[in-house]
């Protein structure tokens, strides 16, 4: 909390406040004037009265009257006494209760709460602020961001030209910074020579802007810039993007990565370096009925088994797991390793309809460029005919009706893929589908990530979160990152070995049983261990690469720390 010098210098720095409050003291000298007038006045009229008071009874009988506090001990016997009293008495109405307290509110109290107000949103970060990110907009893909760089301890500031919604987030505990967005002074007083990060999250329009005013003041500052149309990409670039990022065609793909293909075929979805993580489903293949134990994939093909999904949910991979055909193994391996595992377990195709995509948008056609990629049939639901193209994969009309999901082969879709922007849409169409097709595959996308859990409720097999995967990609641009997301929930860790971990085997260190989080690889040096042997002992100097859910992410922290091991990179 602020202490009220600072908060006086603050106050008095502004212009306008002082002429504020240079008037308030114009008007306590006004009414001091007033008061000793009719102290002196009080004395001569008691004189003629015959009767003599302290210079102290006279300023107490004056204030008594003004402040309305009535009479009692002194009183005038004379007309000319009861006149003056009634002068000082309707004086003291208006300056004492009226004009002052509207003097007072005006031009010092209103001003004093602006100037505290004003303080909530600064207009400058300190001199010596570095290695921060700068957000300018604040909305579900920044939001998502800010709580990875919270959990992780990394500075931010979001820039807002609006002094009532920088406030608003500041009530919300998001640090803010106010300032205009095309105003290089902005980025000056942000620091941005010394930011890590710089993230443009807005229009198309606005992220030019930005990235051509950003890169003015800075040439090293690495910026980011959202995309909405193709078209801006190189626009973008020109103006100092070093990253463009088309959230919506990244979300296709990441969608059409989980429909299941009906070739049980292993889908890479991350990895760091040589190390690759892939999600293969299961169903038609001769992995369902049994448990990972007896599977021996490890043996078999090279590859781990360090997770499972099942509708929705991903657990840690036990030995006594089964598989079922609704299982989608998350695996850990080398690219060859990937690659025999699709030799031996992939299975022929056998699709009796195509992949049925809700939503003829962005994401929409993206998914269906994707799907095309694997050499998957599809067909685009779309209720606008301005997105609907003249070829056979679109399908005109509403897809909360039954006729057109029939049309489009709901019958005999193996997985159908709800895309558009809308939430409660995507919900609602998420319960229809799940109903008319209990056994179906259901993707679903979602804006908020706070709507994850109700996706699932509603019968989503899995869903990815826009803001989430914005979020997150942006989050593993960070030059200092070790965290890198490769599905909704999931996480890659590069972390040092922990101090308690040094020179024990990965069995000795119960990380699984204890966080939930799995060492699917060992790095010393340049020497990458993938799947390491659960008896390899862990050098001090080494580095570990972790999978885990979020909740295992704190868990793993909770228990080692966060600063002593955090890697920078280089």
């Amino acid at each position: 909390m602020k202490f009220l010098p600072t908060q006086l210098l603050l106050f008095l720095k502004n212009k306008p406040d002082r002429r504020n409050l240079v008037l308030l003291g114009k008007f306590l000298l006004v009414l001091l004037a007033l008061i000793v007038v009719f102290t002196i006045i009080f004395h001569l009229l008691m004189l003629r009265e015959g009767r003599t008071f302290s210079w102290i009874t006279g300023l107490y009988w004056t204030l008594t009257v003004m402040s309305t506090l009535g009479f009692g001990d002194i009183t005038f016997h004379s007309d000319s006494g009861r006149f003056f009293s009634i002068v000082v008495l309707l004086s003291g109405m208006v300056f004492l209760l009226i004009l002052f307290p509207f003097t007072f509110i005006n031009f010092f109290y209103a001003p004093w709460m602006k100037a505290q107000e004003d303080a909530q949103v600064p207009r400058a970060l300190p001199p010596g602020t570095h290695g921060h990110v700068v957000l300018t907009q604040f909305g579900p893909v920044t939001e998502s961001l800010i709580y990875k760089l919270n959990q992780f301890g990394y500075p931010y500031v979001v820039l807002v030209p609006d002094l009532a919604e920088g406030l608003r987030l500041h009530s919300l505990g998001i640090k803010v910074m106010l300032g205009d967005l095309d105003d290089p002074e902005t980025y000056i007083r942000v620091n941005v020579r010394q930011a890590a990060l710089v993230a443009a999250t807005a229009t198309d329009v606005i992220n030019t802007n930005i990235a051509f005013t950003v890169r003015e003041i800075s040439s090293d500052v690495p910026i980011i810039s959202t995309c909405n149309f193709a078209a801006s990409v190189d626009i973008l670039e020109l103006a100092g993007s070093n990253h463009v990022l088309q959230l919506g065609e990244m979300m296709g793909i990441f969608l059409a990565r989980r429909a299941s293909g009906g070739d049980a075929c292993a889908q890479v979805i991350g990895g760091f370096k040589e190390l690759q993580i892939a999600e293969a489903s299961v169903a038609g293949s001769p992995l369902v009925g049994l448990t990972i134990k007896e599977t021996k994939l490890r043996e078999r093909v090279g590859v781990s088994v360090v997770g499972v999904w099942e509708r929705g949910r991903f657990g840690a991979a036990q030995p006594e797991t089964m598989i079922t055909q609704t299982t989608v193994l998350v695996l850990a391996g080398s690219k060859s390793q990937i690659e025999e595992y699709n030799k031996v377990f992939q299975t022929e195709k056998h699709l009796k309809g195509p992949v049925l995509i809700l939503g003829g948008g962005r994401v929409g056609r993206a998914t269906g460029q994707s799907l095309a990629a694997r050499n998957l049939d599809y067909r685009i639901v779309e209720k606008d005919p301005t997105r609907v193209k003249a070829n056979p994969n679109y399908v005109l009309g509403d897809a909360a009706e039954l006729e057109v999901l029939k049309v489009a082969g709901i019958d005999e879709s193996p997985c159908v893929i709800i895309t558009t922007h809308d939430d409660d849409m995507n919900v609602y169409l998420t319960i229809y589908c799940r109903r008319l097709r209990p056994d179906i595959q259901i993707i679903t996308r979602s804006t908020l990530q706070r709507n994850l859990p109700t996706m699932h409720r509603a019968g989503a097999d899995f869903v990815m979160s826009y803001a989430s995967m914005g979020g997150n990609i942006i989050f593993n641009l960070l030059k200092r990152s070790d965290i890198l997301m490769v599905a909704e929930g999931l996480d890659l860790l590069k972390v040092q070995v922990p101090r308690q971990l040094a020179g024990r085997s990965i069995a000795q260190s119960s990380i699984r049983q204890e966080t939930g989080c799995t060492i699917i690889a060992v790095r010393q040096g340049e020497d990458l261990m993938i799947n390491p042997d659960p008896f390899m002992v862990l050098p001090s100097e080494a580095e570990i690469i972790l999978i885990g859910t979020v909740e295992a992410e704190n868990k793993f922290f909770t228990r080692y720390g966060l600063s002593d091991f955090i890697k920078k990179s280089k």
